[in-house]
């Protein structure tokens, strides 16, 4: 049996997508066979980074997974408690998440330290190499962490080319896998009913947590458009501001279209995410820079047609015309598409749709994982 440790966000942090796909490849490596642990932070950021309203979860504890909470990401003192307590474990492998370089500093030099045992293999998944919003010290923190890493896994193309920037170790690209685990796809009439929305209205979705880069100021500039509002469609916005509101209530009503949006911004909880996909006719992305999104395979557990926006990686996994629409990045051409998706409506889409999501299993992650190491599963 093989021993694997995740270090990464989960329970008790909400962590948005990160802590949700952690959970989940812990899941498959224990369908798999592994005995899998998960190594969590008891205190992930400080507030001064952290601009939600909470880190931390209402939903229940899973008890089918085994969760330390334990890493202090400011506390060298922790970082060498928590590196020595995984190297006397002796796992087999370890996968890391790397999203972040403030997390450098902490995940190296854990990492640094359970090597140490000469028998762990080390992967990591890395979302992002170049941060969306830059720091100093976003490069000396990523060299630092790469080191010890004997491979990578992305979840895009930019991502991959962004790495050979750092290091030119084993990497491949796997597709973001299918988020399986907020149930399954409910009946609209019944999704909207649930969270008080109009029935018969056409509602497009943004999902997910708000930051600039996400450009929902564009979709928003979109929804001014006047043949978008003479077809009577309305933008649910689903997710937490994690920044400044007042910038968006002011364009809001610049644009005077307040009667056009179903503003549900507060965190929206695991239980609750099936009920917001399940009740749009789309899912509208609209982002100004990205690497990947978790909501693409969110959408496509849910068999919701798209439309993204055509930056970093994000077209490459939405064919266009088939699971969705390309748009580029300004409020013409993002109002264009969506009503271009009325036209041609969401069932055009399902076939497509089914094809594509076959692609998206979390096997075929973890087999890269193991292929990676040269490790048998």
């Amino acid at each position: 049996m093989q021993k694997v440790v995740i270090i990464g966000s989960a329970h008790p942090l909400r962590g948005g997508g990160i802590a949700t796909f952690n959970e989940r490849l812990a899941r498959q490596f224990q369908t798999e066979g592994c005995d899998t642990t998960i190594y969590t932070f008891s205190l992930q950021y400080p507030s001064f980074l952290f601009p939600g309203s909470s880190q931390y979860s209402t939903e229940p504890a899973p008890t089918d997974l085994n969760i330390k909470v334990a890493i202090n990401s400011i506390n060298p003192f922790n970082w060498i408690k928590v590196g020595n307590e995984i190297k006397k474990l002796r796992p087999d492998v370890v996968v890391v998440r790397y999203w972040l370089p403030f997390m450098g500093p902490c995940l190296g030099t854990i990492l640094r330290i359970i090597k140490k045992n000469r028998h762990t293999r080390i992967v990591c998944i890395a979302d992002n190499v170049i941060p969306h919003e830059k720091r100093p010290g976003d490069k000396p923190f990523t060299k630092y962490f790469v080191k010890p890493v004997d491979a990578f896994i992305t979840l895009s193309e930019k991502v991959l080319n962004d790495l050979k920037l750092f290091t030119s170790k084993p990497a491949r690209l796997v597709l973001h896998p299918l988020y399986d685990n907020f149930g399954e796809q409910v009946p609209q009439e019944e999704a909207r009913k649930h969270l008080g929305l109009p029935l018969n209205d056409k509602i497009i979705l943004f999902f997910g947590f708000i930051r600039k880069y996400k450009g929902l100021d564009l979709l928003l500039q979109a929804m001014a458009n006047e043949e978008i509002k003479a077809a009577g469609i309305k933008l649910l916005i689903a997710g937490e501001f994690y920044e400044d509101k007042a910038a968006y209530d002011q364009l809001i009503q610049q644009l005077q279209i307040r009667d056009r949006l179903i503003l549900k911004t507060d965190f929206i909880t695991d239980s609750e995410v099936r009920y917001y996909l399940s009740a749009a006719d789309f899912v509208i992305q609209p982002y100004k820079n990205a690497t990947q999104s978790g909501v693409t395979p969110l959408a496509y557990h849910f068999e919701k047609p798209m439309m993204v926006t055509n930056v970093g990686g994000l077209a490459s996994f939405v064919p266009d015309g088939k699971a969705g629409l390309i748009a580029e990045p300004n409020a013409q051409d993002i109002a264009e598409k969506i009503l271009h998706l009325y036209q041609l409506g969401p069932a055009h889409f399902l076939p497509g749709l089914r094809e594509e999501k076959k692609k998206y299993s979390w096997s075929v992650l973890t087999a890269a994982i193991f292929d990676e190491l040269k490790i048998e599963s």
